[in-house]
């Protein structure tokens, strides 16, 4: 399941967010969104994770927690859509 994660501490590092997840059982990828020019943070990112359960465990365990000094949104993210829409 991929996890839309919002409202991230700007100096939150994507191994910081893994291993938060990590928490949860195995996470196959971490990654904060970055600005391409500034390559500052934007304040989200995407948690991947291979077992719905332990996503779905996650999402309620973190979602409105504080995490690295800001109180973060946890969601199942939503699909991209198909190029050709």
């Amino acid at each position: 399941m991929n996890i839309f994660v919002a409202k991230l501490n700007f100096k939150t590092r994507s191994e910081d967010l893994q291993k938060e997840f990590e928490k949860f059982g195995q996470v196959t990828s971490a990654k904060i969104v970055k600005d391409r020019e500034t390559g500052r943070s934007k304040g989200y990112g995407f948690v991947e994770m291979p077992n719905d359960d332990e996503a779905r465990a996650a999402i309620e365990g973190l979602n409105e927690k504080e995490f690295d000094g800001r109180v973060i949104v946890v969601k199942p993210a939503n699909p991209k859509p198909a190029a050709n829409e």
